[in-house]
Protein backbone atom coordinates (compact mmCIF):
# COMPACT_ATOMS: atom_id res chain seq x y z
CA UNK A 1 0.00 0.00 0.00
CA UNK A 2 2.75 2.31 1.10
CA UNK A 3 4.56 1.40 -2.72
CA UNK A 4 0.92 2.42 -4.19
CA UNK A 5 0.86 6.35 -2.47
CA UNK A 6 4.48 6.79 -2.99
CA UNK A 7 3.64 6.70 -7.11
CA UNK A 8 0.51 8.29 -6.73
CA UNK A 9 2.16 11.06 -4.88
CA UNK A 10 5.63 10.70 -7.46
CA UNK A 11 3.19 11.18 -10.18
CA UNK A 12 1.61 14.13 -9.27
CA UNK A 13 4.98 15.65 -8.20
CA UNK A 14 6.25 15.34 -11.63
CA UNK A 15 3.53 16.00 -13.71
CA UNK A 16 4.30 19.30 -15.74
CA UNK A 17 1.53 20.87 -17.81
CA UNK A 18 1.05 19.15 -21.25
CA UNK A 19 1.41 21.46 -24.36
CA UNK A 20 -0.38 20.78 -27.38
CA UNK A 21 2.78 22.02 -29.88
CA UNK A 22 3.74 19.49 -31.85
CA UNK A 23 7.81 18.77 -32.03
CA UNK A 24 8.01 19.34 -35.61
CA UNK A 25 6.11 23.15 -34.60
CA UNK A 26 9.68 23.83 -32.40
CA UNK A 27 12.32 26.27 -33.52
CA UNK A 28 15.66 25.21 -33.82
CA UNK A 29 16.60 28.51 -31.72
CA UNK A 30 15.74 28.14 -27.73
CA UNK A 31 15.39 32.09 -27.18
CA UNK A 32 12.89 31.90 -30.45
CA UNK A 33 11.32 28.88 -29.05
CA UNK A 34 11.04 30.84 -25.64
CA UNK A 35 9.00 34.14 -27.28
CA UNK A 36 6.89 31.88 -29.37
CA UNK A 37 5.43 30.12 -26.21
CA UNK A 38 5.35 33.30 -24.10
CA UNK A 39 3.41 34.97 -27.40
CA UNK A 40 1.33 32.01 -27.70
CA UNK A 41 0.03 31.85 -24.30
CA UNK A 42 -1.46 35.33 -24.44
CA UNK A 43 -3.11 34.32 -27.93
CA UNK A 44 -6.74 32.98 -28.04
CA UNK A 45 -8.00 29.73 -29.93
CA UNK A 46 -10.61 31.39 -32.12
CA UNK A 47 -12.07 27.94 -32.08
CA UNK A 48 -11.34 26.83 -28.54
CA UNK A 49 -12.35 30.09 -27.36
CA UNK A 50 -11.01 29.65 -23.83
CA UNK A 51 -7.91 28.15 -24.63
CA UNK A 52 -4.37 29.42 -25.54
CA UNK A 53 -2.91 28.41 -29.10
CA UNK A 54 0.06 27.02 -26.52
CA UNK A 55 -2.99 24.72 -25.53
CA UNK A 56 -5.22 23.64 -28.46
CA UNK A 57 -5.15 21.02 -30.05
CA UNK A 58 -7.47 22.20 -32.83
CA UNK A 59 -6.17 22.71 -36.40
CA UNK A 60 -6.65 27.14 -36.42
CA UNK A 61 -4.36 27.11 -33.44
CA UNK A 62 -1.70 25.05 -35.10
CA UNK A 63 -1.55 27.24 -37.83
CA UNK A 64 -1.89 30.50 -35.39
CA UNK A 65 1.39 28.68 -33.79
CA UNK A 66 3.05 28.41 -37.07
CA UNK A 67 2.50 32.11 -37.98
CA UNK A 68 3.51 33.14 -35.39
CA UNK A 69 7.24 31.34 -35.21
CA UNK A 70 7.23 32.02 -39.07
CA UNK A 71 6.93 36.21 -38.00
CA UNK A 72 9.84 35.13 -34.87
CA UNK A 73 11.81 34.01 -37.45
CA UNK A 74 11.41 37.17 -40.15
CA UNK A 75 12.97 39.26 -37.03
CA UNK A 76 9.37 40.69 -35.62
CA UNK A 77 8.99 41.78 -32.67
CA UNK A 78 6.40 40.90 -29.84
CA UNK A 79 3.86 43.88 -30.18
CA UNK A 80 4.36 43.56 -34.15
CA UNK A 81 3.49 40.52 -34.16
CA UNK A 82 0.47 40.79 -31.57
CA UNK A 83 -0.37 43.85 -34.19
CA UNK A 84 -0.29 41.57 -36.57
CA UNK A 85 -2.64 39.12 -35.25
CA UNK A 86 -5.10 42.44 -33.95
CA UNK A 87 -5.19 43.55 -37.89
CA UNK A 88 -5.87 39.63 -39.06
CA UNK A 89 -8.48 38.78 -36.47
CA UNK A 90 -9.44 41.53 -34.37
CA UNK A 91 -8.70 42.35 -30.59
CA UNK A 92 -10.71 39.10 -29.55
CA UNK A 93 -7.64 36.84 -30.57
CA UNK A 94 -5.76 38.14 -27.40
CA UNK A 95 -6.68 36.71 -24.20
CA UNK A 96 -6.08 39.08 -22.14
CA UNK A 97 -7.67 42.20 -23.76
CA UNK A 98 -5.60 45.75 -24.04
CA UNK A 99 -6.84 49.12 -22.22
CA UNK A 100 -8.51 51.29 -24.96
CA UNK A 101 -11.03 53.21 -25.56
CA UNK A 102 -12.94 50.11 -27.01
CA UNK A 103 -12.65 47.88 -24.05
CA UNK A 104 -12.99 50.31 -21.39
CA UNK A 105 -16.38 49.26 -20.48
CA UNK A 106 -15.19 45.83 -20.19
CA UNK A 107 -12.34 47.11 -17.59
CA UNK A 108 -14.47 49.65 -15.79
CA UNK A 109 -17.26 47.21 -15.41
CA UNK A 110 -16.45 45.38 -12.72
CA UNK A 111 -15.42 48.41 -10.46
CA UNK A 112 -19.12 49.73 -10.92
CA UNK A 113 -20.77 46.75 -10.50
CA UNK A 114 -18.64 46.42 -7.27
CA UNK A 115 -19.15 49.81 -5.85
CA UNK A 116 -22.85 49.21 -6.72
CA UNK A 117 -22.85 46.40 -4.45
CA UNK A 118 -21.06 47.45 -1.47
CA UNK A 119 -24.04 50.83 -1.71
CA UNK A 120 -26.36 47.88 -2.05
CA UNK A 121 -25.31 45.98 0.79
CA UNK A 122 -24.68 49.13 3.12
CA UNK A 123 -28.20 50.04 2.98
CA UNK A 124 -29.88 47.08 2.76
CA UNK A 125 -27.65 45.72 5.60
CA UNK A 126 -27.96 49.24 7.37
CA UNK A 127 -31.65 49.89 7.24
CA UNK A 128 -32.39 46.56 9.47
CA UNK A 129 -30.94 47.86 12.49
CA UNK A 130 -32.76 51.71 11.80
CA UNK A 131 -36.09 50.00 11.28
CA UNK A 132 -35.35 48.20 14.52
CA UNK A 133 -35.13 51.25 16.43
CA UNK A 134 -37.58 52.98 14.14
CA UNK A 135 -40.01 50.20 15.06
CA UNK A 136 -38.82 50.98 19.07
CA UNK A 137 -39.70 54.79 18.63
CA UNK A 138 -43.21 53.91 17.05
CA UNK A 139 -44.32 52.35 20.37
CA UNK A 140 -47.56 54.24 22.03
CA UNK A 141 -46.84 54.36 25.58
CA UNK A 142 -48.68 51.65 26.34
CA UNK A 143 -47.05 49.24 24.63
CA UNK A 144 -44.05 50.66 25.75
CA UNK A 145 -45.11 49.71 29.07
CA UNK A 146 -46.15 46.21 28.40
CA UNK A 147 -43.25 45.41 27.24
CA UNK A 148 -40.67 47.03 29.91
CA UNK A 149 -43.33 44.59 32.30
CA UNK A 150 -42.59 41.83 29.50
CA UNK A 151 -38.60 42.48 29.47
CA UNK A 152 -38.36 43.71 33.18
CA UNK A 153 -39.49 40.58 34.56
Amino acid sequence: MRKICLSILMMFVFVTHAFAVNPDEVLDDPVLEQRARSLSTGIRCLVCQNQSIDDSDAQLARDLRILVREKLVEGLTDKQILEFLVARYGEFVLLKPRFSNQTLLLWVLPLIALVFGIIFAFKNFGSAKRREEKQVKDLTTDEQEKLNKILGG
